[in-house]
Order: structure tokens, then C-alpha cells, then sequence
């Protein structure tokens, strides 16, 4: 067990008394807690334990007992040690300070998780805010309700909160981050992302590779990305200033679309969609929507071949163009305008079925 403070200290409603130990180092490290953990590695030369068990007593004499049998142990087995925190009746407050390690595991049944300065991978499992930086290798964080901030992340990258908001500054390998509710920000992404959240915003600063995001409402913003955007969105707006192709679906809420090169599948069954063609190297391309306007803008170095089909044919009005070639014609019940801008290129399909399509010269 780990030596103490023997003596209780009163505390609120509680009685609470604090553990110390200092053990050799070992590459690897495992704290099994039952309250908040506060972990910082690289800053010592051998592993120093703090754990402050708190209970609930009557009385001093009931807490004495309590405490007495509720003690930390510390077990060092095949280069790793392990820190058990006592649980049950009490809560126990786990600080450590360490040296370099390869690899840390923390668990706490109660209370969050505060972990730095890994040189390899970190797993936690927590059901309170999580914390993390400067990890040297993949990270695997997991909590049953609470928001996460991520830091520095040298390898891949797992965030998983029933129920909270995940910030990424950066990770070098592949993201995964997932919340049943909150806001999703990812910063500097070296590898994939794949942010998925059951309500909330989603937006992705750089991304070296492919982005995949999915919300159940809420914006979705990507600034850029090495890689092609996957997107849907049951309700809310989607933004994508710069990817290698896009595939956007949204059940209602209106789409922005500019700098990409690739093909685009972009549509929506409520709202507007602005694409934007400057700066843009597309390949064969959709946009459509059942309702709302479709907005294409097109400056004079982008070839592109228009198709427009807008369904909604009470007025010769509902295709405007800017181009003198591509003018609208009626064909059965529909409105549609085809031709070449700029000499031609990939095909643009644009199909609209409530709303207005402009064909716009980009000035």
C-alpha cells in the first residue's frame, strides 16, 4: 500500500486523507481510479503518486474505519505499474508525476481525466471532461458524458463522448471523432477524418487527406482538405471552401461549394446551392435540389459544359443565364439550357425542381 498522511482532515460534508508514494521508473503505466486523474509524464525521474481518498462518515471514528480498509496499492509487474485507486464508498483524486513513458492507460469510474506529455500512446477511459497533449503516439479517448480537448497528437487519433464537445488542435494520423451530441472542431489534420456527431457543428480547419462528417443538425464547415469531402446533414448548412471532390447530401439546409478540384455530387432536398468555380478544377459534376435555388459562378479560365434541368417550368425566367450560348427551352413539362463555357470541359449537370438555377460569369 501507499504510505499516508494518517491524520483525517475534515472536508464539507466529508473526511479525507492523502496517500504518497514514490516508485522507480518503468516505461508503462496504468492508474485504475475511482474520481478525477491528472496524469504529466516526461517531468520526473521516477514516478510519484499522490491520492487523495475522500468519504462521506458520520463522524471521524466512521471515516477512520472507512479509510483504513480503503487504501491505494501500487503493483509493478513486467516493466509496467500499475496504480489502484480504492473505490466504492470513496473518492479518490489521483495526481502522478512521471518520467518518459511508451505507454499510459488510465480508467476512473467517476471524474475526469487530465493526461500530458506521453511519448507514445495513451488510452483513456473517463466519464467526466478529458484532457490531453503533447502525445507522442496514437490516442484512444473515450468518455460516458463530457467534453474533450485535445491538444498535440503524434499518431492516430479516437474520440468517442456520449454527450459533449471534441476540440482537436492536431493530429498526425487518422481522426475519428464522435459525440451522440456536440460541437466537433478539428484543426491541423494530418491523416483522414471522420467526425461524426448526433447534433451539433462540424468544422474541419485542414485536413491533409479525406474528410468524412455527418451530422443530425448543425453546421458543416471545411476549409480545406488534401482529400474528397463526404458530407451529410439532416438539418443545416454545409460549407466546403477547398477539397479533391465532394459528396454532399442534405435533407435540409443549404450548400456553398468553392475551390475544388474533383468531381462534385452535391444535392439537398431543402435549400439553396452556391458553387463557386473559381480557383476550381472539377470533373464531371452534379448539383441538385428538389427545393431551392442552384447558383453557379464561373470565371473566364474554367471550362466547364452545362446541362440544366429545372422542373419547375411556370416561367421562361426559372434558368437564367449570363452566357448569350445558353439559353432556356422548354422540352415536355421541363426548362432546360445546355452548352459550352469557356470552350467546354466536364460536364455540370445542374438539376433543380422548386427553385431558380443562375448561371452566373464570375467577375
Amino acid at each position: 500500500a501507499i504510505s499516508g498522511q494518517r491524520e483525517l482532515k475534515r472536508e464539507g460534508a466529508g473526511w479525507s486523507c492523502t496517500f504518497t508514494r514514490t516508485v522507480p521508473a518503468q516505461a508503462k503505466l496504468h492508474i485504475e481510479g475511482h474520481g478525477p486523474v491528472a496524469l504529466e509524464a516526461g517531468v520526473s525521474n521516477n514516478i510519484q503518486f499522490t491520492v487523495k481518498v475522500t468519504v462521506v462518515a458520520a463522524n471521524e471514528a466512521e471515516a477512520k474505519r472507512i479509510l483504513d480498509r480503503l487504501v491505494p496499492r501500487v503493483v509493478v509487474d513486467r516493466g509496467m505499474t500499475h496504480l489502484i485507486a480504492p473505490g466504492g464508498r470513496v473518492l479518490s483524486t489521483v495526481s502522478v508525476k512521471a518520467p518518459h513513458l511508451v505507454a499510459a492507460m488510465v480508467s476512473t469510474t467517476e471524474g475526469g481525466v487530465d493526461a500530458r506529455g506521453i511519448d507514445g500512446t495513451l488510452n483513456v477511459e473517463a466519464v467526466g471532461e478529458v484532457n490531453v497533449d503533447r502525445i507522442g503516439g496514437d490516442c484512444n479517448l473515450f468518455t460516458g458524458g463530457g467534453d474533450m480537448s485535445v491538444g498535440q497528437v503524434g499518431g492516430a487519433l479516437r474520440c468517442t463522448t456520449r454527450a459533449g464537445r471534441i476540440e482537436v488542435k492536431s493530429a498526425k494520423g487518422e481522426s475519428v471523432l464522435t459525440t451522440d451530441g456536440g460541437d466537433i472542431t478539428g484543426g491541423q489534420m494530418g491523416g483522414p477524418v471522420h467526425a461524426h456527431t448526433g447534433g451539433g457543428t462540424v468544422h474541419i480547419v485542414s485536413a491533409a487527406r479525406t474528410v468524412n462528417a455527418t451530422t443530425g443538425g448543425g453546421e458543416i464547415q471545411v476549409d480545406k482538405a488534401g482529400g474528397a469531402v463526404t458530407a451529410r446533414n439532416l438539418m443545416g448548412p454545409v460549407m466546403i471552401s477547398g477539397a479533391a471532390g465532394v459528396q454532399c447530401e442534405n435533407a435540409n439546409g443549404g450548400i456553398r461549394v468553392s475551390n475544388i478540384t474533383g468531381a462534385m455530387h452535391v444535392s439537398t432536398a431543402m435549400g439553396n446551392i452556391l458553387a463557386n468555380l473559381m480557383g476550381s478544377r472539377i470533373a464531371d459534376s452534379l448539383l441538385a435540389t428538389a427545393k431551392g435555388d442552384i447558383t453557379v459562378m464561373i470565371p473566364s479560365n474554367v471550362g466547364v459544359t452545362i446541362r440544366a434541368d429545372n422542373e419547375l417550368s411556370d416561367t421562361m425566367r426559372r434558368i437564367v443565364s449570363d452566357f448569350s450560348n445558353i439559353r432556356a427551352r422548354r422540352q415536355g413539362t421541363h426548362l432546360v439550357a445546355e452548352g459550352a463555357v469557356n470552350g467546354g470541359g466536364p460536364v455540370l449537370q445542374i438539376a433543380a425542381a422548386g427553385g431558380t438555377i443562375y448561371i452566373r460569369r464570375q467577375r
